[in-house]
This record gives C-alpha cells, sequence and structure tokens, in this order.
C-alpha cells in the first residue's frame, strides 16, 4: 500500500547542487576484475564512467561539498538553516550521524541534523521528511530553511568481482535547499511504499547487531553490497507504474502534464525500457547515469542539479521524482518548478 502525504503549500526547491568526486572509472578499468567487457556493461547499463572518491574522502565529505554548492545557488548561508537531512547508505560511521558531520562542517549551528537509510530511495524519504518538518512554524515564527542531500560511497562496499553489481555503482552527493517559494510553486506531495517481504533483494548482511563483524563475515565477503539484479527489475517494473499512476491521480494531476521525470539513475538501460511504459507523453526523461552510474540516494538530486546546470525545468513546469530501493522501498515526489 502506498501512503501519499500532500506537502503543506508553499515550500519547494529553491537551490540545487552537486559534487562527484575526481576519480574517473571508465567501463574497462571495472570490467577487467568482474569478468565482463566494457560493450557488455554499456549495452546493459546505459553506463560509461563512475566516480569513485579519494582514500580521504568519505560520504559527508562528499555531501558537503554539495550543500556548498546548493546554498550557494539558493543564496542562503548556513546559519539560515534549520534542518539538515542527509540520506545514505554507506554513512561515515555507524554512528554518529553523518549529518552531523556536514551541519559541523557548514557551520550550521541552528540546524538539527540526522540521516535516513531508505537506500536509493533514501532521497525521497528525507525529501518528504524535511518538507513535513519545515511546516512546524518555530517558535520565534519564522520560516527556516532545510537542507536535504543524498551521498554514497559505494565503492567502498563494492565487491570489484562482482559482475551484478561492480559496473553499476559509483560515488557521489546531490543536494538541494528547501525554502518558502510563490504561490503555485513547490512540492505538491510524495508517495511511499515498502514490501519488506523482499528486503533480501538488495543489502550489506554483515557489520549490524543481526552480524556483527568477525573474521567468518569478513572471510565470507558479508561486508559487500549484494544484489539480485533480475528480482530487482521485476520489482521495479512491476511497480513503478502503478505507483507513479497513483501519485499523479492523488494530486490531480494525468500523465502528459508531467515535463520532466527524474527517476533514481538504477540503470540506464532498464530506466528507458520502463519509462515507455509509463504514460509520460510529454516528460522529458533526464538520465546522467551514463557518466556518474548509480550513486544511490545521490542520484535523483545529483540528476537534478545537472538538469538545472543546462536551463532545465523552466518555471511552471512539473517534475515528477521516482526513487527504489532496498527495503523494498519505492518513493515518488511531485513538485511544481520555481521560486
Amino acid at each position: 500500500m502506498t501512503v501519499y502525504s500532500p506537502a503543506e503549500g508553499g515550500t519547494g526547491i529553491i537551490g540545487t547542487g552537486s559534487y562527484l568526486p575526481e576519480r574517473i572509472v571508465d567501463n574497462e578499468t571495472v570490467a577487467v576484475r568482474a569478468g565482463v567487457t566494457a560493450e557488455w556493461i554499456e549495452r546493459k547499463t546505459g553506463i560509461r564512467e563512475r566516480r569513485y572518491a579519494a582514500d580521504h574522502e568519505a560520504a559527508s565529505d562528499l555531501a558537503t561539498e554539495a550543500a556548498v554548492r546548493a546554498l550557494a545557488d539558493a543564496g542562503a548561508a548556513p546559519e539560515d538553516l534549520s534542518w539538515i537531512v542527509v540520506a545514505t547508505s554507506t554513512p561515515d560511521h555507524p554512528q554518529p550521524a553523518t549529518a552531523a558531520f556536514v551541519q559541523h562542517r557548514l557551520g550550521a549551528r541552528r540546524a538539527a541534523a540526522f540521516d535516513v537509510n531508505a537506500v536509493c530511495a533514501g532521497f525521497i524519504a528525507a525529501l518528504h521528511t524535511a518538507s513535513r518538518l519545515l511546516a512546524v512554524p518555530e517558535t520565534d515564527g519564522r520560516r527556516g530553511l532545510a537542507l536535504v542531500i543524498g551521498g554514497e560511497v559505494y565503492s567502498r562496499v563494492i565487491d570489484r568481482e562482482d559482475r551484478r553489481t561492480a559496473p553499476l555503482f559509483g560515488d557521489g552527493a546531490g543536494a538541494v535547499v528547501l525554502g518558502p517559494v510563490s504561490e503555485g510553486r513547490g512540492l505538491l506531495g510524495t508517495g511511499m511504499r515498502t514490501d519488506g517481504r523482499l528486503h533480501g533483494l538488495i543489502g550489506v548482511t554483515a557489520g549490524g547487531s543481526r552480524m556483527p563483524a568477525s573474521e567468518k563475515t569478513v572471510a565470507r565477503g558479508d561486508h559487500f553490497f549484494r544484489m539480485r539484479g533480475r528480482d530487482v527489475r521485476d520489482f521495479v517494473e512491476r511497480e513503478l507504474p502503478d505507483a507513479v499512476a497513483g501519485t499523479l491521480d492523488a494530486f490531480g494531476v494525468t500523465a502528459d502534464e508531467v515535463d520532466h521525470f527524474v527517476p533514481h539513475q538504477a540503470n540506464g538501460e532498464m530506466l528507458r525500457s520502463v519509462a515507455g511504459g509509463l504514460g509520460l507523453t510529454s516528460a522529458r526523461l533526464h538520465l546522467p547515469v551514463e557518466r556518474h552510474g548509480n550513486t544511490g540516494a545521490a542520484s535523483i538530486p545529483l540528476a537534478l542539479d545537472d538538469a538545472r546546470r543546462r536551463g532545465e525545468p523552466s518555471d511552471g513546469d512539473l517534475v515528477l521524482l521516482a526513487g527504489f530501493g532496498g527495503g523494498m522501498t519505492l518513493g515518488t515526489g511531485l513538485l511544481r518548478w520555481g521560486r
């Protein structure tokens, strides 16, 4: 069952930013260890290259860089922030929250900061959470801003010899600033659904309280990210069309009114195939996945910032977001672009 949540009027995205590590890893490099060819990777995934974080970079470093750029785009300062919500499934540490490091590095001392983890659907979950938090007036009556970040360093948890995951994943961060927008603009609402029966399709099994780290878990490779790709694709093909249709219906929008579709950048070939069945006949499909691969919770804000740097969306455009990932969880967001 999907839970649809209408947003409070007048809150929208007022700035975007992104950061990709400097190291570019091409398909030829990945193919050697994964036992495939560069041509196979591009044909199966639509990915040509991905970025890997430097040895000194963690999720918070990437997230902070994206945050600085989003704040600059919004014309906002760190002290204007009331909330910082970081979506990540590859945090700096099990605790404290990666968001705390971001808050410290930004100097956003007024802001409360915390993480959310819905894997590749994490950005939608964070966007929903932050928008609801902004709907509650602060005690001094002011309307603060929220910084919503997706940041991942998947290169640290990928088995480079696993052909199902190594070709797909890269590192990066994307951020948006949420704040007051003019009437008729902003976030219309979000939708979220989870099917916990499918929790085994995606995950890292060791390192938590269920299976603490040990010599055996390391030897078995239990700390690597694993994914049952065919089953994940079946889930997306089965669930995404219904989630998109339900979201549009819940917020009184028809499919042909959507101007831009920004999905989680899971796999370019899969998304092109699935997008054709969504009925979004007038929507531009945004797929920068070929340049950075699957960056988990970072992929939607990365794609949004990529669109912004190309002059899209235009004021008044209707933008549909969709994320899907481990759990299995699927999230959608609908917003009328503009400040």
